[in-house]
């Protein structure tokens, strides 16, 4: 085997490699992609409307703004449901607070006030919700 010969196998198997590596991320892209897209599906209608009544019968409180992507998150978490949550809108444009939310002393969105008095700040999962509330989560069957 000449020079020219070993240095067109060798370009073959770095082409080979460069190809199979754009295969593996591509795959990995889509994987990602997919599980993102899956996890981002809202709840099938009817899942959490008993919790999200639960909830708002235990005079906790849910305060967002309309432009806030972890209120939306919040919301989402709950399909259909977040329509029975106790939210209270605190802002329709960034840096523009409702009265009743000043004098709430809520600062970040979404913020949860329990009957306790206690505060959580942030998207909290459904499990921190139902032990805060003492609502039961729903038992899938």
């Amino acid at each position: 085997m000449d020079d020219n010969e070993k240095t067109r196998t060798e370009v073959q198997r770095q082409i080979r490699r460069v190809k199979m590596t754009m295969w593996i991320v591509i795959a990995l892209a889509a994987f990602i992609s997919l599980f993102i897209y899956i996890k981002s599906l809202p709840p099938p209608n009817g899942t959490y409307d008993t919790l999200a009544k639960c909830i708002a019968n235990t005079s906790t409180t849910f305060y967002g703004a309309a432009w806030c992507p972890h209120c939306l998150e919040q919301k989402n978490e709950f399909g259909n449901a977040a329509q029975y949550l106790p939210y209270v809108e605190c802002s329709q444009n960034p840096g523009e607070e409702y009265p009743v939310c000043v004098a709430a002393g809520i600062k970040d969105y979404p913020t949860w006030r329990f009957p306790d008095g206690s505060m959580l700040v942030g998207a909290q999962s459904l499990q921190t919700l139902s032990l805060k509330t003492g609502c039961p989560l729903p038992t899938s069957t």
